[in-house]
Formats: C-alpha cells, sequence, structure tokens
C-alpha cells in the first residue's frame, strides 16, 4: 500500500442547495474505496460557530453522534461509521468554532509573536493542520473530508480557501475535489437543466479551486448529452460526470456510484493503482436481505423530536440493519410523546408489535414517555428505553409497582420526594454546558444469566454515553425486590447501565446509546434482539388470533 506521506486527499463540496447528501456521497465512495483494499476514513468541516453540534437542539441539526473518545460530532459521522465499519474521532468533526477557538488560546498564549493575527493565513493554516491529522497518523492512505454547506456561503469560505491553498501544496495527484451538484428537472419545459449546475462550478473556479469529478444529483436520467455539455462547460472530462439519481435506500447508493465508474475516475485522478475490484459480497447480501424480508413489524419510536427524522437518525438506521439480520420489515411509527395521555395512550399505541422510548432532555412531553412505559409493560409487549427512555422505565416502575407516586428525575422536578433518577455526581459542579456530559465509550460489565448476556453473547461490553443524570442506587434494593433487575452495571463506579423486567417477555432500558455503533456490518445486538422479539410477540399473537 502507499507510503504514509503519499496519503491521498478527497474534498467533497456541495454547490447550488443543501441537503444533497453530500455525507451519503463521501461515504459511498470511502466504502468503493475501502472494498478495493483502500484504508479510508472520512471528516467532516462544519461551518457554524458553535464549537461542536452538543449544544445544538435536534430541530436545528439533527441528531447529536457521539464517538468512542466522547466528540460530539454531525449526524454525517454515524453515515461515516455505518458505511465503512470503522470508529470515527474527535478529528473526525471539526466546525468553526472550534478553529477559531484554538487559534484565540495560542493567541492569547502569545505563540503568534506579536503578529497581527488573521484568517489568512492563521485561520486557514489551524484549518489545514486539522485537515491532515488524519493523513498523518499513518493508519490511512486516503482521507475524504466532507466541506459543510454550499460553495457561496460566507461561512465556508476559510475552509474553501484552505482547500485551495492545501492542493497546492499536496501536488499533482495527491489531492482532488469533488463537487455535489443538483440538475433539476423543469416540469413545463420536460427537461433537466444544466445552468444551475455552470453557475456553481464558475463559483468554485472563483475561489481557486477547479472541480475534478461533478457528482450531479438528479430526479431523472442524466443522457450522454447533457454529460457532454456538463463536462465542456465545467471544464471536466466526460467520464467524471458521475450521475447520481434517486434511490430507494442511501445503501443502493455505493452500488449506484460503483456502476457509474466514482471509485474507477477517483483512482485515475490520484494515480493510484486499479487493479482490484472492489469486494461488496457483504454489503449485496445485507441488501439483499433488507429488500426482500419474509414479515414485517410495527415498531412506535416515542419521542420528543418526532418531527424531524433526523433527530433518531442512527436509532432509524440501526432498526434497518437489526431488520436485515431478521430478514423482516421494521416499519417505525414516530409518536410524540407529548400527544400522549392516559386517555388516548391505548389508541395512540394500539397496533404496535413493539415500543421504543428514545432519548431526549427536558421535561416536556415526559408523562407521555412514563404513559408508554406503562402500556409496554402492562400489556407484554417487547420494550426498549434508550438513555431517558431507560430513566422512564425507572420512574413508571418506581410509581406504579413500588407506589412511590411522586417519583421522578431530579431533572424533571429538583423537589421530587423520591429522586430515582438523580444528576450524577461529577456533574454537581458543572456550569458549562458543552462537551461537559458523561461521554463517549464506558464498560459495562452484564449480570450472568440476564437476558441482556445472553443478547450480547458475553459478560463484558463497551458502549456510548451522553447524559448528566443517573439511576439513583439508593433504591436500588427496593426496585430489584419488586422485580426490576439492575442487569448492567459500569464495573468501576456501580452505575447502573442496563435495567430489566425478567418477567416480561422482553423488557430492556439501557442508560448508554446502542444506536451509535450499529453497522452495515455489525448490526448492534441489542436491535437485533429487540426486533427478534417483536418478531416472535407478533407472531405468538396472530397464532393465539388463529387459535
Amino acid at each position: 500500500m502507499i507510503n504514509m506521506s503519499d496519503t491521498k486527499y478527497i474534498f467533497v463540496t456541495g454547490g447550488v442547495t443543501s441537503s444533497l447528501g453530500k455525507g451519503i456521497i463521501a461515504a459511498s465512495l470511502a466504502k468503493l474505496l475501502q472494498a478495493r483494499g483502500y484504508r479510508t476514513t472520512i471528516q467532516k468541516l462544519d461551518p457554524y460557530i458553535n464549537v461542536d453540534p452538543g449544544t445544538l437542539n435536534p430541530y436545528e441539526h439533527g441528531e447529536c453522534y457521539v464517538t468512542d473518545d466522547g466528540a460530539e460530532t454531525d449526524l454525517d459521522l454515524g453515515h461515516y461509521e455505518r458505511f465503512l465499519n470503522v470508529r470515527t474521532s474527535q478529528a473526525n468533526n471539526v466546525t468553526t468554532g472550534r478553529i477559531y477557538q484554538s487559534v484565540i488560546e495560542k493567541e492569547r498564549r502569545g505563540e503568534f509573536l506579536g503578529k497581527t493575527v488573521q484568517v489568512v493565513p492563521h485561520i486557514t493554516n489551524e484549518i489545514k493542520e486539522r485537515i491532515q491529522i488524519l493523513g498523518k497518523s499513518g493508519d490511512y492512505d486516503i482521507v475524504i473530508t466532507e466541506i459543510g454547506g454550499t460553495v457561496g456561503d460566507i461561512e465556508s469560505l476559510p475552509y474553501i480557501e484552505s482547500v485551495r491553498q492545501l492542493l497546492w501544496e499536496l501536488g499533482e495527484h495527491n489531492g482532488i475535489v469533488v463537487h455535489l451538484t443538483l440538475v433539476p428537472f423543469l416540469s413545463a419545459a420536460g427537461e433537466l437543466k444544466t445552468k444551475p449546475t455552470q453557475h456553481s462550478v464558475k463559483t468554485l473556479m472563483e475561489s481557486g479551486i477547479k472541480a475534478d469529478i461533478l457528482v450531479c444529483r438528479t430526479e431523472h436520467h442524466i443522457s450522454e448529452d447533457i454529460k457532454e455539455k456538463l463536462a465542456l462547460f465545467c471544464n471536466v472530462r466526460k467520464e467524471a460526470v458521475i450521475q447520481s439519481i434517486d434511490a430507494s435506500t442511501i445503501y443502493d447508493v455505493p452500488l449506484l456510484m460503483q456502476e457509474e465508474g466514482l471509485d474507477t475516475v477517483t483512482l485515475e485522478k490520484l494515480a493510484l493503482p486499479n487493479t482490484t475490484e472492489p469486494n461488496l459480497d457483504q454489503w449485496k447480501e445485507f441488501l439483499q436481505r433488507h429488500k426482500n424480508p419474509k414479515d414485517k413489524v410495527v415498531i412506535g419510536l416515542i419521542g420528543k423530536y418526532v418531527e424531524l427524522p433526523d433527530s433518531y437518525k442512527s436509532i432509524q438506521e440501526a432498526f434497518i440493519h437489526a431488520g436485515a439480520t431478521n430478514e423482516v420489515e421494521v416499519e417505525v411509527k414516530s409518536i410524540h410523546s407529548e400527544h400522549l395521555s392516559a386517555k388516548n395512550i391505548e389508541k395512540k399505541l394500539q397496533g404496535l408489535d413493539g415500543i421504543l422510548v428514545a432519548p431526549g432532555f427536558g421535561e416536556r412531553g415526559i408523562e407521555g414517555k412514563v404513559n408508554a412505559v406503562t402500556y409496554a409493560r402492562e400489556n407484554n409487549i417487547p420494550f426498549l428505553g434508550i438513555c431517558l427512555g431507560m430513566q422512564m422505565a425507572v420512574i413508571e416502575f418506581a410509581r406504579t409497582v413500588l407506589g412511590l407516586s411522586q417519583a421522578n428525575s431530579t431533572e424533571m422536578n429538583k423537589d421530587t420526594p423520591d429522586p430515582v433518577i438523580s444528576l450524577m455526581e461529577e456533574q454537581k459542579n458543572v456550569t458549562d454546558k458543552g462537551g461537559t456530559m458523561r461521554l463517549g465509550s464506558w464498560d459495562c460489565h452484564l449480570k450472568e444469566g440476564s437476558l441482556v448476556h445472553g443478547v450480547y453473547g458475553t459478560s463484558d461490553i463497551e458502549e456510548r454515553h451522553r447524559h448528566r443524570y443517573e439511576f439513583n442506587n439508593k433504591y436500588k434494593d427496593k426496585l430489584e425486590e419488586a422485580g426490576l433487575v439492575a442487569s448492567g452495571l459500569n464495573p468501576k463506579t456501580g452505575l447502573v447501565e442496563v435495567v430489566e423486567i425478567p418477567s416480561h417477555p422482553w423488557f430492556v432500558g439501557v442508560q448508554y446509546h446502542p444506536e451509535y455503533k450499529s453497522t452495515v456490518a455489525n448490526p448492534h445486538p441489542l436491535f437485533v434482539g429487540f426486533v427478534k422479539a417483536v418478531l416472535d410477540h407478533k407472531q405468538k399473537q396472530n397464532n393465539a388470533s388463529l387459535a
């Protein structure tokens, strides 16, 4: 393979409009290169001034994805991991806020020797350093860098300038630009229009960057004539004009990009050997199972941010992975917890084969989540609670089984007489909100003979966390005596990570976020086990109705 000093860089930029899918294109290209034997990773440069997405409302930015090393990152890193099955880290997501914070800290320490600190060269130098951290590690042959936003945005200008400088410094064949753009179809004219793409490429060229490859998002097939026109007016070769047509699932995109030759033209422009065909057998097998299910289940996702599907992106994708493993279609029915009450709960949740109570923060919609837990527990419906969902399961059990009617979390009611969920000890003196939660991968020991022990097939696991509040161990003995077992504990701190009800067909709550670690190659065992339990429950219900 290539030497460390010869690490290749691919920059993915976007034009015309946002939400075209730069992350999916970057992940698909990375998957194809990885399948050819190249060690590949992806990083995301985000142009907003927040230091990280951890302080952003899910309605603003979708879910906040968490890495093993505790980075709160853009949700695109989830796509990167799901496609590549390679863990990301702090180095894989950089924001403008983090760039400026670092430069200002250096200036305060006197590192610039009295010079005037400016966007060029100081900010651009910092960006270039961040881009090359992964490349200089020696762990990767190819680093793909996705530039957030759209070419022409004021916020993106320092990143575009940094890419221009870095391409010049890297030299020929060591760095290329893949530009993702839109070729819209005008129904009134009955034709695809190339002008938006031409303008986007022109804007990029005005910044000193030439697109090496055009990936054209489209709802209709792009003819050879249009490809020739785009090649001529955008100064790229025809074979470097890649069609990216709407797909039925994001997991089709790598295969569609392979058909278009995206990986082939990329390797040619990077002067890398193109002698090995991509090994995508496992990927194709996953798609085969995903598209040809033998049954279907309906799982209710009880959440607070369900209006924006990206708020629970990793959960949605984990269900796809687990569904394929079980050869079943998982229909996720999003239900707003704020609209659930004791009076309408049966009407709202009837027909569900399983129930998942999702993560979240704050008191809005909390009682609806508690009601959903009650419904699942009393009706023997398979249940999975994640993070806040696990905490709601503890609160519900304390209220309805232990009789502690005012049991609550101190996050929702700091004066509750029974704080079965309370602020973690190390969080009590924390004042800053950004990056201060219990984050990243932590150990958990599973109780032998428990449901989760059987699901994982091992006693010791590592899972990713993002929370400030925890199970209050003062209530542990009482809850266990009543039937809610603490089946997973942090071996060092005794923090309860997993609860379950052995008398229930399948009832599990986890303080961590298993959805973050589910990938196409390694579907998360907890989701696989949950979906299997949901399918079994449905089949038993059907058999009972036929008897």
